[in-house]
């Protein structure tokens, strides 16, 4: 697997690392330890080379978001400290600060109704696809972009959780194993509710919410992703110049309009932002305050004028819940 003069003292680190990482965790391991031994067959070709200046040399050939570059340098630097408990003398870099660089894709008005209309046109093109995805598909895009709901904790709600009088989703054990509740405008719930009449669902069953037609489960999520990205190319919805950190449009960007236009209308409705952030960091299911305070910074600088200027999309969209709820 390695190949640099450092292979050996690679293998056996790699090695002790398996017995204590996650498979996930391993496999970073291996990608970045792999890169660093291409860069060792390159530019080092005896032992006692690792000096301040290969190494920093190194650290500037690496690209992408600054916490992943924060991430091969930290495992790398583990590995440097490890050959340097062999006797070794090599130079310990720095590990860099982490700084947010992440720039969400935020669909214009224009690219949303364009989205929109070809979802509710989505037409079954091969044996291969779902057949239920012809009717759940515009369902599932209106849930994400009304509800700033994920596309993997969408596919798994059951009717058990979806109370159609009240207009509420209860979403259990999404990302961070957290469980929260999530009101629907009335719009949204009487969608939902002529799309399970559509189907033949009731609501309190153990069914799924959007069921399979090919199997005995849900939909899958890739099945969604995958006509999405259908629909962002028909559109000629893209990303001019992305670059390697920047995640360009895609359907988790739904979940960013939601957010962004939450901001908008809360600004509008002459409420204090900071106040809002913990409101909805508790109906977007985030893990910190700092989540979704992101979308308020990049609200900010990356549509200062759009506060003043968006439509009253967000009117009744969190409905009133008993406190029993």
């Amino acid at each position: 697997m390695f190949k640099s003069i450092y292979s050996g003292m690679l293998s056996q680190y790699y090695e002790l690392r398996s017995s204590v990482l996650s498979e996930s965790a391993l496999k970073h391991e291996q990608c970045y330890l792999t890169r660093f031994d291409d860069y060792l067959c390159r530019n080092v070709s005896s032992c006692g080379q690792l000096t301040e200046s290969i190494i920093n040399k190194w650290v500037g050939t690496l690209s992408g978001k600054s916490s992943s570059i924060e991430n091969e340098v930290i495992v790398v630097r583990q590995f440097l400290t490890y050959l340097s408990l062999s006797g070794e003398n090599v130079y310990l870099p720095v590990v860099p600060k982490v700084h947010e660089d992440y720039v969400p894709y935020i669909f214009s008005d224009s690219e949303l109704d364009s989205i929109f209309r070809s979802a509710d046109n989505v037409i079954q093109k091969d044996h291969k696809t779902d057949p239920n995805l012809v009717i759940e598909f515009p369902v599932i895009i209106r849930l994400l972009y009304a509800c700033g709901l994920r596309i993997g904790e969408t596919v798994r709600i059951e009717m058990a959780d979806v109370d159609l009088e009240r207009g509420i989703l209860r979403m259990l054990n999404t990302k961070g194993d957290k469980h929260r509740m999530v009101p629907m405008s009335v719009g949204m719930t009487d969608i939902l509710s002529r799309y399970c009449m559509a189907m033949g669902i009731t609501q309190g069953n153990d069914s799924w919410l959007f069921p399979s037609a090919l199997k005995d489960d849900h939909i899958s999520a890739k099945s969604v992703k995958n006509r999405f990205e259908i629909i962002l190319r028909d559109n000629d919805i893209c990303l001019a110049g992305r670059k390697k950190y920047e995640r360009g449009p895609c359907l988790h960007c739904m979940r960013h309009v939601f957010a962004f236009k939450s901001f908008a209308q809360a600004e509008r409705n002459g409420k204090h932002l900071d106040d809002a952030i913990p409101y909805l960091s508790i109906y977007l299911g985030h893990t910190s305050l700092n989540e979704t305070a992101k979308y308020l910074k990049f609200s900010n600088e990356l549509f200062p004028e759009s506060i003043d200027i968006f439509g009253n999309f967000m009117s009744g969209l969190l409905s009133e819940v008993d406190d029993e709820t």
